[in-house]
């Protein structure tokens, strides 16, 4: 990964499933000591585990995941590490929730009965075979984005929503390889468990999510088609791990392609096509101001307000 001066920030997508019992003591001691590092992102914390993409200098990052191994809940913790020329986050949280990637379904366990592992070389071999039905599990503005070729975009808008689309197309899918996908590799863990606990037994997921395999399978060889949406500031990746074409609507918070915005109705920090018949002219003009207020912190110097 690209550590030079250009790029002076890393980036570590994490989880670990487990069991996490005291969850709940350790929301405070993470939170300062990530930012007494000067660490910047978001940490979940739930009876299952932890979730999250934090950034920071190479040796705030170092500190803090030797910090989360010496947990021993959370020993062997993914990471999937990027690089970022600015800081990618405007603020550090740490959230507890119910789950650290939300389905809302009891019972899921993916400790017990996740799919097969699979790594990014393989990958292709497993999905190029006309047994295997390929599984986007992201939302539906991602896939739109980028996905591997062939594979099914079950159009959901939230992670909530796949268990019914699940339920649906069981049948479809029964007797089937199912190879399973999603940006870090967390949505896929959880949904395999799903997909087995319901009946499916051949089921994969790949190892790493899209993120790895956009590091690691050269794009000569690669067959997955357009970018990669990442929830920061960054917005999209591409192989290699190297930023992508794509900006954030400020309005609706949507990725918005280099194509859309083209768009007579995408304005800078205002409006974009997927939101300009959902907001008001009073939420415009609110936008607007916020959007002056954007450039002129970028006049004086100044970090944006956005996020504060």
């Amino acid at each position: 990964m690209d550590q030079s001066p250009t790029a002076p920030f890393q980036v570590a997508a994490l989880y670990r499933f487990c069991r996490l019992d005291r969850y709940q003591d350790l929301r405070g001691p993470l939170a300062r000591f990530c930012c007494a590092q000067g660490v910047k992102g978001t940490l979940l914390l739930a009876p299952e585990g932890i979730n999250g993409t934090v950034a920071g200098t190479a040796e705030a990052i170092r500190l803090l995941i030797a910090e989360l191994e010496s947990h021993a809940e959370l020993a062997g913790i993914e990471v999937k590490y990027s690089a970022a020329a600015e800081m990618p986050f405007h603020r550090m949280k740490v959230r507890l929730k119910r789950e650290i990637v939300t389905m809302g379904v009891d019972g899921i366990d993916p400790l017990a009965s996740a799919g097969t592992y699979v790594e990014p070389q393989d990958w292709n071999a497993l999905i190029a075979d006309p047994d295997t039905i390929v599984v986007d599990t992201r939302n539906d503005y991602e896939v739109e984005l980028g996905t591997f070729s062939g594979a099914v975009d079950p159009g959901t808008r939230s992670f909530r929503a796949f268990p019914q689309w699940l339920e649906a197309n069981r049948e479809r899918l029964a007797g089937r390889k199912v190879a399973m996908f999603c940006t870090g590799g967390i949505r896929c863990e959880k949904a395999t468990a799903l997909a087995r606990q319901s009946g499916l037994d051949q089921v994969y997921h790949l190892r790493g999510g899209i993120l790895k395999y956009l590091e690691t399978v050269p794009a000569e060889q690669s067959l997955w088609q357009g970018e990669c949406f990442v929830f920061d500031e960054r917005v999209s990746l591409k192989h290699g791990l190297e930023g992508g074409d794509t900006e954030l609507c400020r309005a609706c918070r949507m990725p918005v392609t280099a194509e859309a915005r083209k768009s007579p109705h995408y304005r800078l920090g205002i409006s974009c096509e997927r939101c300009v018949a959902e907001r008001s002219d009073e939420d415009r003009h609110r936008y607007a101001e916020r959007q002056r207020q954007v450039e002129l912190a970028a006049a004086r110097g100044r970090k944006s307000p956005i996020g504060r």
